[in-house]
């Protein structure tokens, strides 16, 4: 057993801590309750001034179609949707169908939070126009609705908006549905705010029950989840007067939550079972605080600071949702540090052995006098490091065997076919590709601005773009082109972009002007061609499709300036501006890493091999992930939804949290293994040993997080589905074949290696099991 003593200096830093808090304790009470009252009140209002935007990368090509398709077009607006009415009791062609349909397109204009500007469609041309609004199921029609709400604010109003329509119609026999990119991401962050408070109902007693097994005291369950949702109160707290300022996506608040709930109590988990065990050796409270902030207060620190610094690398990505992401999660680690070492001690000062209050029955007494090395943990590790290259290489084969399918990863923005079947947006998606074809719904759109009016373009140009139609609507993939050609073609066949003559327009008919006016702005210096696809927007097809339509956009001459624009571009450009990034993460995360546990454990080697430890646990999380998502398989099990591809900005988070995470058990373990080999210099024995003391609270702790994310990935959508169901992989092989096996078996081979820094000397106190067991090679010292 270790026999050195663990009473702090009383000159030490975490000493003159505890003594101050002790001395402050009451006014830092006063202030932590004050902060949460104000905090708490701000993180009440903040889910309304989140934005489902966030996804236009600045610059790129569908961001400047975007904001070139707001204004000078008929029936486009900031925010551009398409209008769904399915009548489930008449026909197109029955009187009553139409006025019907009016009543709803009237209902719409008149919605003051929707604050329509325009509208063109089935219910504004007359009956011999509508043949391109009418769907061949001759029960659906569709209007384009320009919505004078930017696209953050229209993906925050229109569920609730759709959901109004819905209610008002649905007992008339008749389907309304608001359908555009806004009104999906719309759904999706109800369906997210949905799944966060289901989330949080299952995870509460989850938690509850599982800290009541680890700490057996009512006490000290309520202590730890005080300081888990002080810190999510805080973090919302903060943020909500910044939504009220920034782009803040919705996801932030899922994440938050997540993280909190995860992080937050197990950080408290770590500090009150070490002050528990210091003052079960007799310590006072004062002595129990500053050694547990020496010793766990220091592996808080330090996995806070490690995680702070993963996810500030995300921070290199231009992209609004990974921001949001990013800052949200460093915000609660870091108030979960806070409270961790600053009140959660306040609190231990106040409770002292009170901690121990509401203590529940143990089912069965342990033996007096146990010793350590009698207990299961420690004879699990000395297995392990009896025959270390055995369990290395057997525990590797098996990560890499699971790592092994995530080659076949693919990322992407998923479509409207992850949303629920009962969702009233997925029925007018349904009802559109049904009636219109598949592709409809997202059309690829290249937007040309000219130098000078359409009509007064030198022929050649002229030519170019109406070629450029031709060209388009050859390629594969293909269901349709759409622009204004055919309707002036009509009027001018020779020299189509003549009839923008205003001689011409004036006496053109209300609807074919309308047509023009929808497709060429006012001006006639900016023109819209839609590329229908025969497939979703997120289909392979699709993608493919985007790149020829962009290939053949660059052979316009330099005078005629296109965009290329849409749902696959957008998530096109998203995709490519995290995958252009990922290579800076993982360099900033590994420098990091390495840097921040090179500082914390004084060597070289320790911290080289945490990095290919968490690497190659993290290839095995997305293996399986790719498996079940990607692949379907035990997807029908596990009550996930298949997709074709895994949310884009899942793996670079999985990739930051998951390594930052990996880093506290590991900093955890390690400190312990320290303490006893600076006491001891026996390096088998000090495994063995800081095995035995923290296992029991890893597992814990493990136990802990895959229940919160778990419970995320089974409430959640889609995307949160598949990161809380990574974390939860995650932390479940980092828990067990890591910790319990590959840190052991490795820290065996490497010996008294562990601890080799050049310039500081190692000094073993005595005679170790390692001169008795093994030949290690002597520690280089300078």
């Amino acid at each position: 057993m270790s026999t050195h003593t663990e009473d702090p200096p009383p000159g030490s830093i975490a000493a003159r801590a505890s003594r101050t808090i002790r001395k402050l304790r009451w006014p830092l009470l006063a202030l932590w309750i004050a902060a949460l009252v104000v905090a708490g009140a701000g993180a009440s209002q903040i889910a309304k001034n989140l934005s489902g935007g966030g996804w236009y990368v600045p610059g790129t090509d569908s961001s400047v179609a975007a904001q070139k398709l707001e204004d000078g077009f008929k029936g486009r607006g900031k925010t551009t949707a398409t209008l769904v009415i399915h009548d489930t009791r008449y026909k197109s062609s029955d009187p009553k169908f139409e006025q019907r349909a009016k009543d709803v397109a009237s209902r719409v204009e008149a919605d003051k939070d929707l604050k329509v500007t325009d509208m063109l469609g089935w219910t504004t041309a007359q009956p011999d126009d509508r043949g391109p609004y009418a769907g061949d199921d001759q029960r659906t029609v569709i209007n384009s609705v320009a919505i004078g709400l930017e696209d953050g604010d229209a993906r925050r109003e229109l569920p609730a908006i759709q959901k109004d329509l819905a209610q008002t119609f649905d007992r008339d026999g008749i389907d309304v549905s608001l359908v555009s990119a806004a009104s999906f991401w719309g759904d999706i962050n109800v369906l997210g705010q949905e799944g966060l408070a289901s989330a949080e109902m299952l995870t509460a007693p989850l938690i509850i029950l599982i800290l009541l097994l680890l700490f057996r005291s009512v006490v000290s369950v309520l202590v730890s989840l005080t300081v888990g949702v002080s810190a999510i109160v805080f973090t919302l707290g903060l943020l909500a007067p910044v939504a009220q300022n920034y782009e803040l996506s919705i996801f932030v608040q899922n994440a938050a939550t997540m993280l909190g709930l995860g992080v937050g109590v197990d950080y408290s988990l770590f500090m009150i079972t070490r002050f528990k065990e210091q003052l079960a050796k007799g310590q006072t409270v004062d002595h129990a605080v500053a050694a547990t902030l020496r010793t766990s207060g220091h592996t808080v620190i330090a996995s806070g600071i490690t995680i702070v610094i993963a996810m500030s690398a995300l921070f290199t990505i231009d992209l609004n949702v990974i921001f949001s992401l990013a800052l949200g999660i460093i915000l609660v680690v870091a108030f979960s540090v806070l409270t961790s070492v600053l009140f959660l001690p306040v609190l231990l000062h106040l409770l002292g052995h009170r901690i121990n209050a509401g203590r529940l029955p143990r089912w069965r007494k342990s033996a007096v006098g146990t010793s350590e090395e009698s207990s299961r943990w420690y004879r699990v590790s000395m297995k392990v490091m009896k025959r270390p290259l055995l369990f290395l290489a057997a525990i590797t084969a098996v990560l890499i065997a699971a790592a092994w399918p995530a080659q076949q990863m693919r990322t992407f923005s998923p479509d409207a076919r992850i949303l629920p079947s009962t969702s009233d947006v997925r029925t007018g998606y349904d009802h559109v590709q049904n009636a219109f074809g598949t592709g409809f719904t997202s059309p690829i759109q290249i937007v040309v601005t000219t130098d000078e009016p359409l009509n007064k373009l030198p022929q050649h140009d002229k030519d170019e773009l109406t070629d450029l139609q031709d060209r388009l609507g050859s390629l594969s993939h293909v269901d349709k082109t759409a622009s204004a050609i055919p309707v002036l073609k009509q009027l001018s066949p020779k020299d189509p972009y003549a009839a923008l003559d205003t001689s011409v327009m004036d006496r053109m008919p209300a609807d074919a002007r309308d047509t023009v006016r929808h497709y060429i702005a006012a001006g006639d210096q900016k023109l819209v061609i839609e590329v229908v696809p025969t497939q979703n927007s997120s289909s392979d097809p699709t993608r493919d499709l985007l790149a020829e339509v962009q290939d053949e956009t660059r052979k316009l001459p330099d005078s005629l300036h296109p965009v290329v624009g849409g749902q696959t571009a957008e998530d096109t450009a998203a995709n490519d501006v995290i995958q252009d990034g990922l290579p800076y993460v993982v360099a900033i995360i590994l420098a990091a890493g390495y840097l921040v546990l090179l500082l914390t454990f004084r060597s070289l080697l320790l911290p080289l091999k945490a990095i290919v430890m968490n690497l190659v646990s993290i290839a095995a999380t997305y293996g399986v992930l790719t498996l079940i998502f990607q692949e379907g398989l035990g997807s029908d099990l596990f009550g996930f939804q298949q997709t074709s591809d895994i949310q884009n900005f899942v793996p670079i988070l999985l990739l930051a949290l998951l390594f930052s995470l990996s880093t506290d058990y590991e900093v955890f373990l390690l400190d312990r293994v320290r303490e006893e080999y600076e006491a001891t210099g026996d390096n088998t024995a000090s495994v063995a040993r800081a095995l035995t003391r923290t296992a029991p609270l890893i597992s814990g702790a493990a136990i802990l997080m895959v229940a919160v994310f778990g419970a995320f990935s089974f409430t959640g959508i889609v995307p949160i589905q598949q990161l809380g169901f990574g974390l939860a992989v995650a932390i479940l092989i980092d828990a067990t074949l890591v910790r319990l096996f590959l840190v052991p078996a490795t820290m065996r081979l490497m010996g008294r290696w562990n601890w080799w820094l050049p310039g500081r000397r190692t000094t073993a106190p005595g005679k170790t099991s390692e001169d008795v067991t093994s030949k290690e090679p002597e520690p280089i010292t300078s």
